[in-house]
């Protein structure tokens, strides 16, 4: 699975439209980079870019529009109302999906020591990625802004990570940084006073509210023995919120801004603003959000109100994502898409799957005189049925009458189900990549020694990951085959045939994979890298067919 960062950073210029569209031009240089939002600010003389990627692309595309940002804003000319201090004012890295925050540290400090060594700019690490303690804030790091920041650099405690510690007048300095991802979301009430809004605002925010005496919203603020306000800590961790009235709507809504979705996620913080509102009398009728939004986050909200129903989860993506928007009312201002909304969708590459064809048509694509789909593809795709029918019966057994105790033990064994068929439709497409880079392989030119060794190098390469791909359709079929069995057993009774047939294909799909790592293994020249491979096939193979035949007996016994 891809690895996916995004990058948010703030450059010092909002009104210069020629100036932002060179930055951004920058940026989208790089191939494999989606831009995703570019929001500029005119009182704030500032612009906040958002774009993502796989992290080595996403790490060379922040560097260019912060080169192409160091060449055209001169800090001390900058005026505006945002805190700022430097020309790439801040860069934060943002894991999406299928990487660590300790792996996108790495990837921000990279970029860190380049911005500090190839442009000559200060750089702070905060957040995740700070090298300091004190360093972790960005105000800290910020405090001063440009005005002060000569003075700063003096400071042998803030002395920069990368970069010098003199003042570069033109750029500035930098917080280049690693942080969860933030979510701006709105959840919508059904009353019109603000300051109704503002006290459940104020029940789940994490800064709470300030202790009073007697009134609490018009006695005298208690202080302690420093003379700071006690305050009365909301809720909700990492989570700022604030009430107001929305004229266009013609509603008061919470306005939060959820700072890192890892402590408290969206269908979270609903749910308490939920319950803070019917304490006070008031209802909740559905939410806004505002930007975009980690699929995963979608899928665990998807999750969350299912559980609650003592619903199986192990369903679709697209049925997480259609409970998650009903149960938090995403649709109510305005309508949701989720192929505009959430990230992954947005930087995705469908051009030409095969798992987007209709049944017909993949069958009709594969009966043609075009090599590919073949055998590799189409066991593949036996797999993940197989994997699919065992994901059925384990839903239709959590749902069954009278089975109302064993709805999480059956869900637990669809969310199995469907983690193995969702990774066998993705081989479906990379059985195909791997068969047409061998033919690019071979298709390169051969005129010369150098090209020769090339072209003998690339067909190897390739040739490698022709193996790979049926090895690991072998290795997820043969393990959807332990939930096709438990299904088999503990299953609802008249769905077994069903989890026979699920054998039936997982079994056709580790044979029928085995057969291509020999082909393809014929090929190699790395003798004992093909020795490897085809022991391993060979020792799944016969779990698979010992697997097969051990599950239809239950089946028969069963019928």
């Amino acid at each position: 699975m891809k690895q996916l960062i995004e990058c948010v950073p703030n450059f010092s210029e909002g009104r210069d439209e020629k100036i932002i569209k060179q930055i951004t031009d920058a940026i989208e240089s790089v191939e494999g980079v989606k831009l995703l939002n570019v929001d500029p600010g005119r009182d704030t003389n500032r612009t906040v870019v958002t774009f993502a990627g796989e992290p080595d692309v996403v790490v060379e595309a922040a560097f260019r529009g912060a080169q192409k940002a160091a060449e055209l804003i001169d800090m001390s000319k900058h005026k505006g109302e945002h805190p700022r201090f430097g020309a790439i004012d801040v860069c934060p890295l943002v894991p999406i999906a299928n990487i660590s925050m300790d792996e996108t540290v790495e990837y921000a400090r990279k970029l860190a020591q380049r911005m500090g060594e190839e442009l000559g700019i200060s750089i702070y690490c905060y957040e995740f990625a700070a090298y300091k303690e004190e360093r972790r804030s960005l105000a800290n790091c910020r405090a001063g802004e440009y005005e002060g920041l000569k003075e700063k650099l003096a400071t042998p405690e803030w002395k920069p990570d990368f970069g010098p510690a003199e003042l570069n007048v033109r750029s500035g300095a930098s917080a280049v940084g690693a942080r969860n991802f933030l979510v701006a979301y709105n959840v919508n009430l059904n009353t019109t006073s603000v300051r109704r809004a503002n006290a459940i605002a104020f029940d789940v925010r994490e800064a709470g509210r300030v202790l009073r005496e007697g009134d609490p919203v018009t006695g005298k603020i208690l202080t302690d023995p420093n003379g700071e306000p006690i305050r009365i800590p909301g809720t909700l961790k990492k989570v700022r919120a604030i009430g107001w009235f929305i004229k266009e709507y013609g509603i008061a809504q919470i306005s939060m801004n959820l700072t890192d979705i890892t402590v408290t996620p969206v269908h979270v913080a609903f749910d308490e603003v939920v319950e803070r509102a019917r304490e006070r009398g008031i209802r909740v009728t559905g939410s806004e959000l505002i930007g975009l939004i980690p699929l995963q986050a979608m899928l665990d909200a998807g999750a969350y109100f299912l559980k609650k129903q003592q619903r199986s989860v192990g369903v679709s993506d697209d049925e997480l994502i259609r409970i998650a928007v009903k149960s938090l009312g995403l649709d109510e201002l305005a309508p949701f898409d989720p192929k505009k909304r959430i990230i992954e969708y947005l930087i995705e590459d469908k051009k030409d799957r095969l798992v987007d064809l209709s049944v017909k048509a993949f069958t009709e694509e594969t009966a043609s005189e075009s090599p590919a789909p073949g055998g590799g593809s189409v066991s593949a795709t036996l797999g993940a049925l197989g994997a699919s029918l065992a994901t059925m019966v384990a839903n239709l057994s959590s749902h069954k009458r009278g089975w109302d105790d064993r709805w999480e033990e059956f869900s637990g064994w669809a969310e199995k189900g469907k983690a193995h068929y969702s990774k066998l439709l993705k081989l479906v497409d990379d059985d195909t990549a791997a068969f047409n880079a061998i033919m690019d392989a071979f298709a390169l030119p051969k005129n010369t020694d150098q090209e020769k060794a090339k072209r003998s190098a690339a067909i190897q390469e390739a040739t490698k990951r022709a193996i790979e791909v049926p090895l690991a359709v072998m290795r997820e079929a043969l393990d959807s085959m332990e939930a096709i069995r438990a299904m088999a057993e503990i299953g609802n009774p008249n769905s077994v045939s069903d989890a026979g047939v699920g054998a039936l294909c997982a079994r056709s799909a580790v044979y029928g994979a085995y057969l291509n790592v020999r082909i393809n293994a014929s090929g190699l020249s790395d003798k004992p890298f093909a020795r490897e491979v085809l022991a391993e096939a060979a020792r799944m193979l016969d779990k698979a067919q010992t697997a097969e035949q051990e599950i239809l007996k239950l089946v028969e016994g069963k019928i």
